[in-house]
Protein backbone atom coordinates (compact mmCIF):
# COMPACT_ATOMS: atom_id res chain seq x y z
CA UNK A 1 0.00 0.00 0.00
CA UNK A 2 1.48 3.29 -1.11
CA UNK A 3 2.01 6.20 1.69
CA UNK A 4 0.12 9.21 0.46
CA UNK A 5 0.36 12.14 2.98
CA UNK A 6 0.25 15.77 2.76
CA UNK A 7 3.51 17.03 3.50
CA UNK A 8 5.94 20.42 3.34
CA UNK A 9 9.23 19.87 1.15
CA UNK A 10 11.28 18.81 4.06
CA UNK A 11 8.98 16.55 6.63
CA UNK A 12 6.09 14.15 7.03
CA UNK A 13 4.44 15.60 9.55
CA UNK A 14 4.20 18.93 11.51
CA UNK A 15 4.07 18.85 15.56
CA UNK A 16 2.57 21.90 17.62
CA UNK A 17 3.74 24.12 19.84
CA UNK A 18 1.28 25.96 21.91
CA UNK A 19 -1.44 27.51 18.91
CA UNK A 20 -1.68 30.92 19.58
CA UNK A 21 1.02 31.42 21.46
CA UNK A 22 4.06 31.05 19.23
CA UNK A 23 5.11 34.38 19.70
CA UNK A 24 5.44 33.35 23.43
CA UNK A 25 7.29 29.76 22.99
CA UNK A 26 10.49 31.12 24.22
CA UNK A 27 9.28 32.12 27.31
CA UNK A 28 7.27 28.72 27.51
CA UNK A 29 10.24 26.99 26.68
CA UNK A 30 11.78 28.11 30.34
CA UNK A 31 9.71 26.43 32.66
CA UNK A 32 9.50 23.46 30.07
CA UNK A 33 13.26 23.08 30.24
CA UNK A 34 13.67 23.54 33.80
CA UNK A 35 11.09 20.42 34.44
CA UNK A 36 13.54 18.50 32.34
CA UNK A 37 16.46 19.08 33.69
CA UNK A 38 15.13 18.84 37.38
CA UNK A 39 13.79 15.36 36.16
CA UNK A 40 16.66 14.34 34.57
CA UNK A 41 18.86 15.23 37.46
CA UNK A 42 16.51 13.75 40.28
CA UNK A 43 16.50 10.43 38.14
CA UNK A 44 20.26 10.27 37.88
CA UNK A 45 20.96 11.07 41.36
CA UNK A 46 18.77 7.79 42.57
CA UNK A 47 20.41 6.09 39.80
CA UNK A 48 23.80 7.39 41.06
CA UNK A 49 22.95 6.56 45.55
CA UNK A 50 21.47 2.96 44.06
CA UNK A 51 24.61 1.96 42.94
CA UNK A 52 27.33 3.23 45.22
CA UNK A 53 25.39 3.17 48.49
CA UNK A 54 26.01 -0.74 49.63
CA UNK A 55 22.94 -0.72 51.84
CA UNK A 56 20.74 0.52 49.41
CA UNK A 57 21.28 -3.02 47.63
CA UNK A 58 17.52 -4.58 48.25
CA UNK A 59 14.51 -5.10 45.51
CA UNK A 60 12.60 -2.44 46.84
CA UNK A 61 15.82 0.10 45.74
CA UNK A 62 16.62 -2.21 42.59
CA UNK A 63 12.91 -1.67 41.30
CA UNK A 64 13.25 2.20 42.16
CA UNK A 65 16.33 2.06 40.27
CA UNK A 66 14.67 0.95 37.14
CA UNK A 67 11.78 3.47 37.74
CA UNK A 68 14.22 6.11 37.51
CA UNK A 69 15.94 4.44 34.38
CA UNK A 70 12.46 4.68 32.33
CA UNK A 71 11.65 7.86 33.93
CA UNK A 72 14.80 9.23 31.99
CA UNK A 73 13.30 7.35 28.75
CA UNK A 74 10.69 9.17 28.94
CA UNK A 75 12.24 12.86 28.89
CA UNK A 76 15.08 11.62 26.72
CA UNK A 77 12.62 10.16 24.05
CA UNK A 78 10.79 13.65 24.08
CA UNK A 79 12.48 16.16 25.11
CA UNK A 80 14.60 16.96 21.26
CA UNK A 81 11.34 17.35 19.51
CA UNK A 82 9.74 19.38 22.53
CA UNK A 83 12.36 21.98 23.07
CA UNK A 84 12.91 21.97 19.52
CA UNK A 85 9.84 23.18 18.74
CA UNK A 86 9.91 25.51 21.36
CA UNK A 87 13.44 27.13 20.66
CA UNK A 88 13.83 26.74 17.10
CA UNK A 89 10.52 26.69 15.69
CA UNK A 90 11.85 22.86 14.04
CA UNK A 91 8.27 21.29 13.85
CA UNK A 92 8.38 19.34 10.73
CA UNK A 93 9.66 15.36 12.08
CA UNK A 94 9.64 12.11 9.22
CA UNK A 95 7.26 9.24 9.61
CA UNK A 96 9.97 7.19 10.04
CA UNK A 97 11.36 9.00 13.39
CA UNK A 98 7.92 9.79 14.55
CA UNK A 99 7.19 5.88 14.42
CA UNK A 100 10.23 5.34 16.21
CA UNK A 101 9.83 7.76 19.12
CA UNK A 102 6.09 6.87 19.36
CA UNK A 103 7.59 3.10 19.79
CA UNK A 104 10.06 4.67 22.65
CA UNK A 105 7.51 6.76 24.31
CA UNK A 106 5.12 4.01 24.44
CA UNK A 107 7.62 1.30 25.42
CA UNK A 108 8.32 3.24 28.31
CA UNK A 109 4.87 4.11 29.59
CA UNK A 110 4.36 0.66 29.55
CA UNK A 111 7.59 -0.23 31.40
CA UNK A 112 6.91 2.65 33.71
CA UNK A 113 3.51 0.92 34.88
CA UNK A 114 5.10 -2.43 34.95
CA UNK A 115 7.83 -0.90 37.29
CA UNK A 116 5.22 0.42 39.37
CA UNK A 117 3.17 -3.46 39.45
CA UNK A 118 6.68 -4.95 40.37
CA UNK A 119 6.99 -2.37 43.28
CA UNK A 120 3.57 -3.05 45.23
CA UNK A 121 4.58 -6.69 44.64
CA UNK A 122 8.10 -6.29 46.65
CA UNK A 123 5.55 -4.04 49.39
CA UNK A 124 2.84 -6.76 49.25
CA UNK A 125 5.98 -9.80 50.00
CA UNK A 126 8.19 -7.08 52.60
CA UNK A 127 4.81 -6.72 54.41
CA UNK A 128 2.69 -9.90 54.28
CA UNK A 129 5.53 -12.03 55.01
CA UNK A 130 8.47 -10.41 55.73
CA UNK A 131 10.34 -13.65 57.34
CA UNK A 132 10.36 -15.17 53.50
CA UNK A 133 10.95 -11.81 51.96
CA UNK A 134 15.08 -12.52 51.44
CA UNK A 135 14.01 -15.31 49.77
CA UNK A 136 11.20 -14.74 47.49
CA UNK A 137 12.72 -11.77 46.45
CA UNK A 138 16.49 -12.76 45.57
CA UNK A 139 18.55 -10.19 43.04
CA UNK A 140 18.50 -13.21 40.19
CA UNK A 141 14.15 -13.04 40.99
CA UNK A 142 14.64 -9.08 40.28
CA UNK A 143 16.74 -9.74 37.39
CA UNK A 144 14.37 -11.93 35.91
CA UNK A 145 11.35 -10.20 36.38
CA UNK A 146 12.50 -6.70 35.13
CA UNK A 147 13.61 -8.73 32.60
CA UNK A 148 10.21 -10.42 31.88
CA UNK A 149 8.31 -7.14 32.00
CA UNK A 150 10.66 -5.12 29.72
CA UNK A 151 9.73 -7.93 27.19
CA UNK A 152 6.26 -7.29 27.69
CA UNK A 153 6.64 -3.68 27.17
CA UNK A 154 8.59 -3.45 24.01
CA UNK A 155 7.61 -6.79 22.29
CA UNK A 156 3.44 -6.02 22.43
CA UNK A 157 3.53 -2.39 21.07
CA UNK A 158 5.51 -3.60 17.90
CA UNK A 159 2.21 -4.98 15.67
CA UNK A 160 0.42 -1.38 15.25
CA UNK A 161 3.80 0.46 15.12
CA UNK A 162 4.79 -1.27 12.16
CA UNK A 163 1.22 -0.94 10.42
CA UNK A 164 1.85 2.68 11.01
CA UNK A 165 4.89 2.41 8.26
CA UNK A 166 1.80 1.14 5.47
CA UNK A 167 -0.57 3.12 6.22
CA UNK A 168 -2.07 6.24 4.03
CA UNK A 169 -1.83 9.33 5.48
CA UNK A 170 -4.14 11.79 3.29
CA UNK A 171 -5.53 14.05 5.83
CA UNK A 172 -4.17 17.32 7.21
CA UNK A 173 -0.65 16.69 8.67
CA UNK A 174 -0.36 18.42 11.98
CA UNK A 175 0.10 16.44 15.11
CA UNK A 176 -1.67 17.78 18.49
CA UNK A 177 1.67 17.42 20.41
CA UNK A 178 5.70 18.44 19.91
CA UNK A 179 5.71 14.73 20.13
CA UNK A 180 4.72 11.57 18.31
CA UNK A 181 1.45 9.14 19.91
CA UNK A 182 -0.02 6.09 18.28
CA UNK A 183 -3.47 7.71 18.79
CA UNK A 184 -2.38 10.96 17.32
CA UNK A 185 -0.92 8.75 14.32
CA UNK A 186 -4.44 6.81 13.20
CA UNK A 187 -6.53 10.21 13.64
CA UNK A 188 -4.47 11.18 10.65
CA UNK A 189 -4.62 8.55 8.92
CA UNK A 190 -7.22 7.10 6.12
CA UNK A 191 -6.27 3.95 5.84
CA UNK A 192 -8.50 1.00 8.19
CA UNK A 193 -7.21 1.41 11.76
CA UNK A 194 -9.97 -0.69 13.68
CA UNK A 195 -7.23 -3.18 13.96
CA UNK A 196 -4.80 -0.53 15.62
CA UNK A 197 -7.27 0.85 18.02
CA UNK A 198 -8.73 -2.22 18.39
CA UNK A 199 -5.25 -3.84 19.36
CA UNK A 200 -4.38 -0.35 21.44
CA UNK A 201 -7.26 -0.64 23.73
CA UNK A 202 -6.41 -4.72 23.98
CA UNK A 203 -2.87 -4.27 25.25
CA UNK A 204 -4.13 -0.85 27.48
CA UNK A 205 -6.27 -3.29 29.24
CA UNK A 206 -4.21 -6.39 29.44
CA UNK A 207 -0.74 -4.48 30.35
CA UNK A 208 -1.90 -0.74 32.34
CA UNK A 209 -5.08 -2.09 33.16
CA UNK A 210 -4.04 -5.57 34.88
CA UNK A 211 -0.65 -3.84 36.53
CA UNK A 212 -3.01 -1.40 38.23
CA UNK A 213 -5.96 -4.01 39.04
CA UNK A 214 -2.73 -6.02 40.64
CA UNK A 215 -1.68 -3.34 42.62
CA UNK A 216 -4.84 -2.52 44.05
CA UNK A 217 -4.95 -6.45 44.56
CA UNK A 218 -1.80 -6.12 46.68
CA UNK A 219 -2.78 -2.92 48.56
CA UNK A 220 -6.30 -4.53 49.35
CA UNK A 221 -3.73 -7.69 50.96
CA UNK A 222 -1.55 -4.94 52.60
CA UNK A 223 -3.82 -3.16 54.32
CA UNK A 224 -5.92 -6.46 55.54
CA UNK A 225 -2.17 -7.65 57.01
CA UNK A 226 -1.55 -4.20 58.84
CA UNK A 227 -5.04 -4.20 60.43
CA UNK A 228 -4.00 -7.66 62.09
CA UNK A 229 -1.01 -6.06 63.79
CA UNK A 230 -1.73 -5.34 67.52
CA UNK A 231 0.23 -1.44 67.82
CA UNK A 232 -0.94 1.26 66.56
CA UNK A 233 2.88 2.23 65.86
CA UNK A 234 3.04 -1.15 63.88
CA UNK A 235 0.51 -0.23 62.06
CA UNK A 236 2.01 3.49 61.05
CA UNK A 237 5.65 1.99 60.37
CA UNK A 238 4.47 -0.36 58.02
CA UNK A 239 1.74 1.26 56.16
CA UNK A 240 4.75 4.54 56.13
CA UNK A 241 7.12 1.92 53.93
CA UNK A 242 4.59 2.25 50.98
CA UNK A 243 3.28 5.84 51.08
CA UNK A 244 5.70 6.98 48.53
CA UNK A 245 5.01 3.99 45.97
CA UNK A 246 1.31 4.98 46.43
CA UNK A 247 2.12 8.64 45.79
CA UNK A 248 4.17 7.61 42.67
CA UNK A 249 1.10 5.24 41.36
CA UNK A 250 -1.28 8.50 41.25
CA UNK A 251 1.32 10.72 39.90
CA UNK A 252 1.59 8.13 36.83
CA UNK A 253 -2.43 6.78 36.19
CA UNK A 254 -3.83 10.10 37.13
CA UNK A 255 -2.54 11.92 33.91
CA UNK A 256 -2.96 8.80 31.69
CA UNK A 257 -6.15 8.85 32.68
CA UNK A 258 -6.65 12.59 31.97
CA UNK A 259 -4.65 11.90 28.73
CA UNK A 260 -6.76 9.23 27.68
CA UNK A 261 -9.99 10.86 28.42
CA UNK A 262 -8.58 14.00 26.52
CA UNK A 263 -7.82 12.33 23.24
CA UNK A 264 -11.15 10.08 23.43
CA UNK A 265 -13.87 12.44 24.79
CA UNK A 266 -12.65 15.69 24.32
CA UNK A 267 -11.37 16.02 20.45
CA UNK A 268 -12.84 19.49 19.88
CA UNK A 269 -11.91 20.92 23.10
CA UNK A 270 -8.80 23.55 22.89
CA UNK A 271 -5.67 22.46 21.47
CA UNK A 272 -3.77 23.76 24.66
CA UNK A 273 -5.89 21.40 27.14
CA UNK A 274 -4.22 18.47 24.19
CA UNK A 275 -0.81 19.84 24.49
CA UNK A 276 -0.59 20.60 28.33
CA UNK A 277 -1.96 17.20 28.83
CA UNK A 278 0.38 15.68 26.95
CA UNK A 279 3.04 17.36 28.80
CA UNK A 280 2.03 16.38 32.12
CA UNK A 281 1.75 12.92 31.27
CA UNK A 282 5.09 12.57 29.95
CA UNK A 283 7.01 15.09 32.91
CA UNK A 284 5.08 14.79 35.97
CA UNK A 285 5.56 11.22 36.92
CA UNK A 286 9.71 11.59 35.99
CA UNK A 287 9.59 15.25 37.87
CA UNK A 288 7.73 13.76 40.79
CA UNK A 289 9.39 10.56 41.95
CA UNK A 290 12.84 11.45 42.75
CA UNK A 291 10.78 14.46 45.12
CA UNK A 292 8.33 11.69 46.66
CA UNK A 293 11.00 9.06 47.45
CA UNK A 294 13.72 11.56 48.87
CA UNK A 295 11.03 13.19 50.83
CA UNK A 296 9.26 9.99 51.75
CA UNK A 297 12.22 6.94 52.03
CA UNK A 298 14.74 7.94 54.90
CA UNK A 299 17.06 5.61 53.33
CA UNK A 300 17.34 7.78 50.20
CA UNK A 301 17.61 10.63 52.41
CA UNK A 302 20.53 10.18 54.41
CA UNK A 303 21.95 8.49 50.99
CA UNK A 304 21.52 11.80 49.65
CA UNK A 305 23.38 13.69 52.65
CA UNK A 306 26.24 11.12 52.91
CA UNK A 307 26.71 12.27 49.47
CA UNK A 308 26.75 15.65 49.57
CA UNK A 309 28.54 15.80 52.58
CA UNK A 310 31.90 13.85 51.56
CA UNK A 311 31.61 16.37 48.54
CA UNK A 312 31.59 19.15 50.83
CA UNK A 313 34.27 18.13 52.93
CA UNK A 314 36.32 17.21 49.99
Amino acid sequence: MSITLVINSSSNFLLTGFPGLEWAHHWISIPVFSVYLAAILGNVTILYIVRTDPSLHQPMYYFLAMLASTDLGLCVSTMPTVLGVLWLDLRGIHLYACVLQLYVVHSFSFMESAMLFAMAYDRFVAITNPLRYPTKLTSSRVVKITVILGFRSTMLIIPPVLRLLWFSYCRHNTLSHSYCLHQDMIRLSCSNTKFNSLYALTMILLSMGSDFLFILLSYAMIFRSVLAIASHKGQLKALNTCVSHILAVLCFYVPVLGLSIVHRFAKHSSPIIHIVMGNVYILFPPLMNPVIYSIKTQQIRRAIVKVISLREAR
